[in-house]
């Protein structure tokens, strides 16, 4: 039987256009969108968060939603510069790499420092381009849950990598906090609606079980994921069991906005062996961090955007220098908040978006050692014998004026502003410049003054061995950077110089060898960068194959001591990755990776050594069709001795294997 087939001649329009004559809806006919271009991420000013799209059907001017569309957009935050972030990280592209934590993932970006304490994401110090652990700012889904105790307990997310969609540097932050830079960890669904589930084990006890997933329906997100992690260690007193729950709810109310929710939970207990001192191998560690924020965004007559944001974060830290021996040695308590609110204002105009924007911060803290002595100690809840015998609060803020303009293939920005806090004010910038001369190509330059206050434990540490310093001051810093980016099909490259002049930094230091450790400000480093990462992302048989490169150096500018932090930086750092596909579902992929560390540590009896180079390779196996995924994976396969700090030896063959099922 022979069918009349009718073909539907359909409009396609290549480029948005608000003019009165864009005459869409009187067509009368379908019309397709043919391009996206990247101008509408200006028009949707949001976060990388889902965005409910619709198709119109012009002919009755009739709204269907699509669940299985999102689109997404990036909001031109006052703290980005047209310098773009650096990205480390893109779940598409490195779903076939041995990555199981985030630590692992940060290892191998070339602006990154990850100096590990154990393994497995146990506990890890994350430094930008030659900032310490402290300057750094560590944001989730946009949100800045830095720890004013110490830049040890940031990395503390209750998220695992299995959840993360995107991770980037952003080192152009003008205002309070990321005087290096800040890293921006995002969470999204794998789909609208899925259900995920992994388990893995291997050497050394060790033993993971991931569960996550999502429901939308119109315009309602949930999306919630759990997880456990534990090994007995790899050597003695390494032993460590991990929990994770974080939870994300999204929901677009038409007329009153788009709500944007997240809470997390996490309990980490490791042993500690050398963490903190060589001399004391039984040291032991146990953390709570609970976290939540709430955004809105709401858009008025399509010029104004209004964003504010709320935040809190709890963590609660045991250490023990001696573990399970509190007579021996009373153990360290610490009880930390951090409040946090914000508010955005854009306005859209002929010549470009002005934002104004304002931060305010609440840090408390109740510690058996760090803060200013308590009228009335407090119970420890849980500990009958144990006090918080002192505390400290502070209030700090800031507010900043920004504008951007796009003036054909240049984009300018520039912010003003303030950061105030009980040390007073301090003026905060940033300007910069970002051109696309060509299609995939993008060169930017900036330069922008950044700032941190003192850590608590900057402030109050004192123990045997170390004194600590109530008189510190804010670091300041002005960083200047020219960055190129190009991307073609399945090319991509980026190269980027910096210089940066740090004033008033706050380090550990000491005169002489027999000294103690003492937080001292008598340190103004000159530190110079230059990287490039480039590499091939393809389908077929090849997947993936990069490469990448850092370099830096610090100049000290001051007196003759010894630093125990601001000159253990990485001077060479190269890392690269293959990853090819074969017999259609069999995937191979291969990261190595050269580290040559200036600096130098004492070991337990007091010698002076320098780091020497190391070189570390991992491998994955993973054969993956339609809902399943199995995997075998290898960490630092040839065995190498090396560690992050010295001489606190890191472990050499770590292999596991799982299994994952998505639905």
């Amino acid at each position: 039987m022979k069918k009349n087939l009718t073909k539907e001649s359909v409009f396609r329009f290549r480029r948005w256009c608000r003019k009165g004559y864009a005459v869409v809806a009187s067509l009368h006919r379908r019309v397709q969108i043919g391009v996206l271009s990247f101008a509408m991420s200006l028009v949707l000013l949001a976060t990388p968060e889902e965005i409910f799209a619709y198709v119109v059907e012009t002919d009755s001017i009739q709204e269907f939603e699509m669940d299985e569309v999102t689109v997404t957009g990036n909001i031109l935050s006052p703290v980005r510069t047209a310098v773009l972030p650096v990205p480390v990280f893109d779940r598409p592209e490195a779903a076939v790499a041995p990555l199981p934590t985030i630590e692992s993932v940060l290892r191998l970006a070339p602006s990154v420092d990850l100096r590990e304490r154990g393994s497995k994401g146990v506990q890890a110090d994350i430094s930008i381009r030659g900032g310490s652990f402290d300057q750094t700012a560590v944001l989730l889904n946009g949100v800045d849950f830095t720890d004013a105790r110490t830049g040890h307990q940031s990395h503390s997310l209750p998220v695992d990598i299995d959840i993360v969609s995107a991770i980037s540097i952003d080192d152009g932050t003008a205002g309070m906090g990321a005087f290096a830079g800040a890293v921006n960890i995002r969470t999204e669904p794998l789909r609208p609606t899925y259900l995920r589930a992994e388990a893995s084990g291997g050497q050394y006890g060790y033993a993971y079980g991931n569960f996550s997933g999502a429901v939308t329906h119109r315009r309602f997100t949930l999306f919630g994921a759990g997880s456990y992690r534990a090994s007995d260690g790899y050597t003695t007193n390494t032993d460590f069991k991990n929990y994770n729950a974080f939870v994300r709810v999204g929901y677009d109310a038409e007329r009153a906005g788009y709500f944007d929710g997240q809470a997390g939970y996490q309990t980490r207990a490791f042993g500690a062996n050398g963490f903190y001192s060589l001399q004391y191998p039984d040291q032991f560690e146990a953390t709570r961090t609970f976290l939540t924020s709430l955004r809105w965004l709401k858009r008025f007559a399509r010029r104004f955007t209004l964003e504010s944001n709320i935040s809190y974060r709890k963590n609660f830290d045991r250490f023990e220098l001696v573990r399970d021996d509190p007579a021996r040695v009373p153990f360290n308590y610490h009880n930390t908040d951090r409040v946090g609110a914000s508010v955005r204002g854009d306005l859209a105009w002929a010549w470009g978006t002005t934002s104004l924007y304002g931060d305010y911060r609440y840090d408390h803290i109740w510690s058996s050692v760090l803060g200013e002595p308590l009228d009335t100690p407090r119970p420890v809840k849980g500990r009958a014998d144990a006090f918080y015998t002192k505390g400290k609060s502070r209030n700090s803020g800031d507010i900043r004026l920004r504008h951007v303009a796009r003036i054909g293939a240049f984009d300018l920005e520039g912010s003003v502003g303030g950061v105030f806090s009980p040390y007073g004010g301090i003026p905060v910038w940033s300007l910069s410049l970002g051109y696309r001369p060509a299609e995939g190509l993008h060169i930017g330059a900036a330069a922008v003054r950044s700032m941190r206050l003192p850590t608590f434990t900057d402030l109050y540490y004192t123990a045997t061995g170390y004194i600590g310093n109530p008189d510190l001051r804010p670091e300041k810093a002005t960083t200047c950077r020219l960055r190129l980016d190009f991307k073609r099909g399945h090319w991509r490259t980026d190269a980027e110089l910096y210089y940066r002049i740090g004033r008033d930094i706050i380090d550990w230091v000491r005169p002489a060898p027999e000294s103690e450790w003492q937080s001292q400000q008598m340190t103004s480093l000159h530190t110079f960068g230059a990287e490039w990462s480039g590499g091939y992302y393809g389908d077929g048989f090849l997947q993936q194959l990069s490469l990448a490169y850092a370099y830096m150096t610090t100049d000290k500018q001051s007196g003759d001591y010894i630093s125990k932090y601001a000159l253990d930086y990485m001077r060479h750092k190269a890392t690269g990755c293959i990853a090819v596909r074969f017999l259609r579902y069999v995937t191979v992929t291969l990261i190595a990776g050269v580290y040559d560390r200036n600096g130098f540590y004492n070991d337990a009896a007091g010698t002076a050594h320098s780091y020497e180079p190391y070189a570390l390779l991992d491998a994955r196996v993973a054969w993956e069709r339609k809902h399943l995924r199995i995997y075998v994976d290898g960490s630092n396969i040839t065995y190498t001795r090396y560690c992050d700090f010295g001489g606190l030896a890191m472990p050499q063959g770590w292999f596991t294997g799982g299994i994952v099922v998505t639905y």
